[in-house]
């Protein structure tokens, strides 16, 4: 049995939706300090709608390939369904990840989260703060 599917090697292979947005809405880094994993998402956000998403990723195949799945299942969506994306759903998209690479997946949760997190912030919109990764405190990235 191969270690990673069609999916995860696609979406590996060739990213989708790879890059910046200059003027974004939102953007969020995380990283995991275990792996080295780096994920940003920027994302253009009218009327409460993904319009477009980006992404730039720094770590392995499993991290490249759910920040790409991550973004197709975002873009076009609303912010609340974008917050309602859970970690799962990226895996389960990418029919499956290795025990060990399921942190990509949480990473691709959690940098969406933290991206609407920023919008929410800059745009002056109260947000229930525990929806949220509390970042400062879990030490994740440190």
């Amino acid at each position: 049995m191969a270690l990673y599917s069609e999916v995860v090697m696609d979406h590996f292979m060739n990213p989708r939706n790879v890059g910046t947005i200059e003027d974004a809405s939102g953007v969020g880094e995380v990283g995991n300090a275990k792996c080295g994993d780096i994920m940003k998402i920027y994302l253009k956000i009218e009327n409460d709608i993904i319009e477009d998403v980006k992404f730039e990723t720094f770590g392995c195949g499993s991290a490249i390939a759910s920040s790409s799945m991550a973004t197709e299942m975002i873009k076009g969506k609303s912010i609340h369904e974008a917050m309602a994306l859970t970690n799962k759903a990226v895996a389960e998209a990418l029919d499956g990840l290795p025990a060990h690479k399921l942190h990509c997946s949480v990473l691709a949760e959690e940098a969406i989260k933290s991206a609407l997190k920023d919008y929410y912030e800059k745009n002056n919109i109260p947000y229930d703060k525990s929806q949220f990764p509390d970042c400062e405190n879990c030490g994740h990235c440190h």
